[in-house]
């Protein structure tokens, strides 16, 4: 199972590394492009969202480490004193050019290969072509990504659907600790809240990379609408989860301090909970959307309606923050801010 849904990443390796070598060996007459796959392989598992970045720090690396080297070893030559002294001119040159992280450490690598690897007799001038297979490798790299691309809609939703899988069983604590005067259920439900926030860091680390997928594969330029509305979904869906610990913490506050959970709002967060489960059958169809924005409005009203005449600071939040989950997951929904006012403006 695991294999089959890493096909097109096996795919993508194999045709890029062998690919890229084929090209700067066969083609470009390179003897030793042990480089150029190398350069594929970064391109490929770069950092989501940031492989034409990668690629071109790659190349701007690259040239600035085979400058520095190819220099200092026409004059110098090769040897362990030389290597120190290649690392130390190449960082010092790229960071007054102001080159950082990937490109870096690319400057540095380079140099340090020119200065340690002796070509062989007749082989072209190596900083030429360690340039040219880290510009072949790189492109080999995006080629793949644009020609056989993941489903970016899939990846995002699989994301989506587990972190609104816990929010909604976050909420469904909240509601069970408020009919039952539990604090201590409150409490699991917070802590469960706070470690959603790793998935909140994934959810958003995908719809970088799915956002990129979209905009440079033409195979998926007909999901980019799709696409774009998760992406717009993440931030909202993050303040959700931020409004869902406050809400925890709030509940759990109350009923530490004896006080009683007015009558309606664990009801309240029951329709919250009915709500995130509509989101997360699949959040880029919107067939059922109106059905969980009467959720989430139905939810707010009836959490401010259930404020006594004599309110506390905890009873106040605890509302509030049922108004804040209701908004925000209505604006993850699609909703206008001017539909928020309003929806959710109770007199």
């Amino acid at each position: 199972m695991t294999l089959r849904r890493r096909w097109r990443l096996i795919l993508r390796v194999s045709i890029a590394t062998g690919g890229a070598f084929a090209v700067a060996t066969y083609v470009l007459g390179h003897q030793q492009a042990f480089f150029a796959p190398i350069a594929a392989v970064l391109a490929l598992t770069a950092g989501v969202g940031m492989r034409v970045r990668v690629t071109f720090e790659l190349v701007l690396g690259v040239a600035v480490g085979v400058l520095v080297g190819e220099l200092l070893i026409l004059g110098i030559g090769r040897g362990a004193w030389q290597i120190a002294l290649v690392s130390a001119l190449t960082v010092a040159v790229a960071t007054l050019l102001g080159i950082k992280g990937m490109a870096l450490t690319q400057a540095v690598n380079s140099g340090l290969l020119l200065a340690a690897v002796v070509p062989l007799p007749g082989v072209t001038d190596p900083a030429l072509t360690r340039f040219l297979d880290a510009l072949v490798g790189g492109l080999f790299g995006l080629a793949m990504v644009v020609l056989i691309p993941r489903d970016p809609v899939r990846d995002i939703d699989s994301d989506v659907q587990r972190l609104l899988r816990r929010l909604g069983g976050v909420l469904s604590r909240v509601a069970q600790a408020l009919r039952t005067d539990d604090a201590a259920l409150a409490d699991l439900a917070l802590e469960e809240a706070r470690a959603a926030q790793s998935l909140v860091d994934a959810v958003a680390q995908t719809a970088t990379n799915v956002a990129e997928v979209a905009r440079m594969s033409p195979m998926r330029w007909r999901q980019r609408d799709d696409v774009a509305r998760y992406v717009d979904s993440v931030t909202d869906l993050d303040n959700a989860i931020r409004d869902a610990r406050v809400l925890a913490r709030r509940v759990s506050a109350m009923l530490r301090h004896r006080e009683s959970a007015p009558p309606g709002l664990d009801e309240a967060v029951d329709r919250l909970v009915v709500a995130v489960g509509i989101f997360a059958d699949e959040l880029a169809q919107s067939d059922e959307f109106d059905q969980a924005r009467e959720e989430l409005v139905e939810a707010a009203r009836i959490a401010m309606a259930s404020l006594p005449e004599i309110i506390t600071v905890n009873t106040a939040s605890i509302a509030a923050q049922i108004r804040s989950l209701s908004a925000d997951l209505m604006l993850a929904s699609g909703a206008t801010r001017a539909e928020l006012d309003e929806r959710l403006d109770f007199d």
